[in-house]
């Protein structure tokens, strides 16, 4: 049986009609047009003081010993939240199992705790190999991306980046084996001039092995900044 819609009796955003949302986090009720109650909205592990280069916490903003030792080749690091609850829960969700309504609210939190970065120009969605896109069926760095750069009116550069080899996964290696299992990983494809300044999208970001190797195969086409932006540091 299907149920019939009054659209007058919904609620409007912008002069939009906007469905009433459902706390992913709780499955409490949430505003029309956003997946997060109040409460939880209040509660997410926002970023504290972090360093510029990497986005671990520290006590005032700066940068940390490690990357003043060795600097990585990302000029800046913004993570949205720390790896905590609920992302925790929200971005494996997405991430592995096609919760792609979780994608859309982690994408509206970047957007929000982005908007006021200086814009690159271009974002680059770090990309998954070809067999693991086809297995998943989507990209979730790319899922995130798309609603930035729509929101922040950036650029998406799609198709130049690109991940040559299917590395192992990455989650039960340490910070050594990662950056081994990630060497010459990417390439830039295309004969065209790479923009200057690219910010890397991804969704979490652990010891940074694969956004660093993202970011050396863009320096090596021709890239002279890049940084990333990702939706949630591990401490």
């Amino acid at each position: 049986m299907t149920l019939a819609v009054n659209q007058w009796s919904l609620p409007r955003v912008d002069g939009r009609l906007r469905w009433p949302g459902r706390c992913l986090a709780c499955h409490s009720a949430g505003p029309p047009g956003r997946d997060l109650c109040e409460a939880c909205g209040r509660a997410l592990p926002r970023m504290p003081a972090a360093c510029q280069r990497c986005a671990l916490p520290l006590a005032v903003p700066g940068t940390c010993g490690a990357c003043l030792r060795r600097p990585p080749p990302l000029r800046e690091v913004h993570a949205a939240f720390l790896y905590s609850a609920p992302l925790d829960r929200l971005l494996p969700r997405f991430k592995f199992h096609d919760d792609l309504a979780a994608g859309r609210l982690l994408s509206q939190l970047m957007v929000e705790a982005f908007a006021d970065l200086p814009r690159p120009e271009t974002l680059v969605a770090v990309p998954l190999h070809v067999a693991r896109l086809r297995s998943r069926g989507y990209d979730q760095a790319l899922e995130l991306a798309r609603p930035l750069s729509r929101a922040l009116r950036v650029p998406l550069l799609s198709g130049r980046l690109c991940r040559m080899r299917s590395t192992a996964p990455q989650s039960e290696r340490d910070a050594a084996a990662r950056r081994r299992n990630l060497y010459r990983a990417f390439d830039v494809r295309g004969g065209a001039a790479m923009p200057a300044h690219v910010v890397l999208i991804d969704d979490v970001m652990t010891t940074g092995a694969t956004l660093h190797a993202a970011a050396d195969a863009l320096l090596h086409a021709g890239v002279r900044r890049v940084d990333a932006w990702v939706c949630a540091r591990v401490p």
